[in-house]
């Protein structure tokens, strides 16, 4: 079943002779459960896709369907609440509130949206990241895999529609790298979590379903992963 749908996405920078396109005409579609990495050189555009994606920044044209949802017809509170609700981030630099714990930073998304956290999946995700005698500690007390996996919790914690990945192991060692790749490949298979992943390592996207390689803006492969 379909969960996402991009058509026609375009975004241009500038006018006339300093217009720059990052995004040209891409179209494709992911459905519920795929694990999808994105890839390309540095300044291909994948950043930008994953951006508009997620909700983050605007195309200059084009659509972007979540659920059958079409995001950008939304106004600025209600594509706030969509970002909130149905897309879960992960960023190369964790994002973690430095004041809060490790409880609070993966509960966040619900309790910005006035909810109180369903406390056994919390439980849950906390074992499955392996965050258990942790939840106390705040994100300086952590190890950068740790606070990665903190990321991820807040990222999982809402069960969005899609799961956004912008270079998650980036500021990683071997290690850590290993063990978030596998956090996500577990994440997608026990949860049937939807994730598009952006990296530029070409070992990483081979741990994904299917792999989109982008270059100048556009779509110049889209294989299955044997």
């Amino acid at each position: 079943m379909e969960i996402l749908r991009v058509e026609n996405l375009c975004k241009t920078y500038g006018k006339n002779e300093t217009l720059v396109k990052a995004l040209d005409g891409i179209s494709f579609s992911v459905d519920k459960g795929e694990f999808v990495a994105i890839v390309g050189a540095s300044g291909s555009g994948k950043s930008t896709l994953l951006h508009i994606l997620g909700g983050v920044d605007r195309p200059t044209s084009g659509k972007v369907l979540v659920d059958n949802k079409d995001v950008f017809k939304l106004n600025e509170t209600n594509l706030a609440v969509f970002r909130r609700r149905q897309v879960g981030l992960i960023y190369q630099f964790y994002n973690l509130i430095p004041i809060l714990n490790v409880e609070e930073n993966i509960t966040l998304p619900l309790l910005l949206d006035g909810k109180q956290p369903d406390s056994r999946y919390l439980e849950e995700l906390i074992d499955t990241l392996g965050l258990r005698g942790r939840v106390k500690h705040l994100p300086n007390e952590l190890s950068g895999g740790q606070q990665q996996r903190v990321s991820i919790g807040r990222a999982l914690m809402n069960r969005p529609a899609v799961l956004l990945a912008d270079e998650p192991t980036g500021n990683l060692d071997s290690k850590a790298s290993r063990e978030i790749i596998e956090l996500l490949k577990l994440s997608n298979k026990k949860y049937e979590q939807t994730i598009i992943m952006i990296t530029h390592d070409n070992s990483l996207a081979l741990n994904a379903d299917r792999i989109i390689t982008i270059d100048d803006g556009k779509i110049i492969s889209d294989k299955k992963v044997k």
